[in-house]
């Protein structure tokens, strides 16, 4: 969320923005039911004054006199009332607009419609030299009972697989490996949960609750659990980020880091007929985020620290990548700022996104009041960043595409080796 007098001050400068990120949202409209509140506000506050006067003027009245002060403050309650209502109406659809503006994107992001306009900042690695045609990970995956879809077909129905043999040792290896690192480096482990309140992930900027009440909530990636009154994660930043809801951090606490490791869950609905087989883009995989609560000065620092990280796992493992600075029509809400880490998948001939990181700057501290004291003993909002360490699945899927080998058997990365308890993985 962003600070209402900075919107009512740059009005221009955030329809701007909205546009840029491809967001209908209309500030005008928005500046009209604020400044209407501000007037019920101011109202309903006179009235409240007037009642107070009322019982202090009805203590020195006459049994005359109260019965005319109680008719008139009567009447006064009515109008009160009436207001009451139109507030809480307006209220609701000023909280609905505010809700509905997007972060605006930093000032050096590139402006573009989509995906097709991000920016390749850099290259890094070799990408592997076969003498032979490299095949795709889920031939050589189910050749070598490392993933089973169809069983897990049978069971839970699409987008979903079953990981097997050295595949699964390889997912517990991954996160230990990323542990490890992000430890060293003053983040805090956490196994956060996997459910969350939706008020909690519409405070982190993720869904919000629709004006007209028709749905439940506003976000068609989530698997929303009625009676439980429970969403699913989509990813461990969202249960992280509220962890500190409410709160103020002393200064010298900051930047306050955590790296988490869950399950997480996403309905895919936008994504009919993408990558439909194997275990690319589906329903439930395992990730280990980062997530850091920093001063506003030293965001775009973190940024390129939670960057760094990633590429130095994608460099621990030997996979080739690309780096990725994310245009503004490809930007969620909250960020301001995005890099994605794609890896080479020579099966599929292709970059493949594995990592985001975002500096989403205060507005999602604004949202969940997160603060910190400053110099002058008085409270600001914290910046909030997030950025994926490792996602398991798609790594996985690039280590058995990069490390396949003419007869069929994959390497394992000298890195996972001593985890796994072996350099290679065979044919049965």
């Amino acid at each position: 969320m962003l600070d209402i007098k900075f919107i009512r001050e740059n009005p221009e400068t955030i329809k701007k923005a909205a546009k840029n990120k491809g967001v209908e949202v209309d500030i005008d409209r928005l500046l009209e039911v604020d400044r209407r509140r501000r007037e019920i506000i101011k109202l309903i506050d006179g009235f409240r004054f007037q009642k107070n006067e009322a019982n202090r003027e009805i203590k020195k009245s006459t049994e005359k006199g109260k019965k005319e002060i109680i008719e008139k403050m009567r009447k006064t309650g009515v109008k009160e009332n009436n207001l009451n209502r139109e507030l809480k109406d307006i209220d609701n659809e000023f909280q609905y607009l505010m809700k509905s503006i997007p972060n605006p994107a930093l000032e050096n992001v590139p402006v573009g419609k989509d995906d097709s306009q991000n920016v390749v900042l850099r290259k890094v690695g070799e990408k592997p030299n076969f003498d032979f045609k490299p095949k795709d990970y889920l031939s050589l995956a189910e050749d070598l009972d490392l993933v089973d879809v169809k069983r897990a077909a049978k069971v839970s129905g699409s987008r979903f697989g079953y990981l097997k043999r050295e595949a699964a040792l390889m997912e517990f290896a991954l996160v230990q490996l990323a542990l490890n690192l992000a430890v060293k480096k003053n983040f805090i482990p956490v196994v956060p949960p996997a459910m969350i309140k939706p008020e909690m992930m519409e405070r982190m900027g993720y869904i919000k609750k629709p004006l007209n009440k028709k749905r439940e909530w506003e976000g068609d990636e989530v698997y929303f659990l009625k009676d439980d009154n429970l969403l699913l994660v989509g990813t461990s930043e969202q249960s992280i980020g509220p962890m500190h809801a409410d709160e103020v951090f002393e200064k010298k606490e900051l930047p306050k880091r955590y790296i988490g490791f869950s399950s997480c869950f996403r309905r895919e609905a936008g994504s009919y007929g993408k990558d439909t087989k194997g275990i690319l883009r589906v329903h439930q995989f395992d990730k280990i985020e980062m997530f850091s609560f920093v001063l506003p000065e030293k965001s775009e620092e973190e940024h390129n620290l939670l960057l760094g990280i990633g590429e130095e796992l994608m460099q621990l493992l030997g996979i080739s990548y690309q780096v990725v600075d994310i245009c503004t029509g490809d930007l969620g809400d909250p960020a301001a700022r995005k890099y994605d880490i794609e890896a080479w998948m020579p099966g599929q001939k292709e970059y493949r996104e594995t990592h985001s990181t975002s500096n989403c700057t205060d507005f999602q501290s604004r949202r969940l009041n997160v603060r910190y004291k400053n110099n002058e003993n008085q409270s600001d909002f914290v910046h909030t960043l997030n950025g994926t360490a490792l996602p398991i699945g798609r790594i996985l899927i690039a280590i058995i595409e990069n490390y396949q080998k003419k007869d069929g058997s994959i390497g394992i990365p000298d890195i996972l080796a001593g985890y796994v308890g072996k350099k290679e993985i065979k044919g049965r």
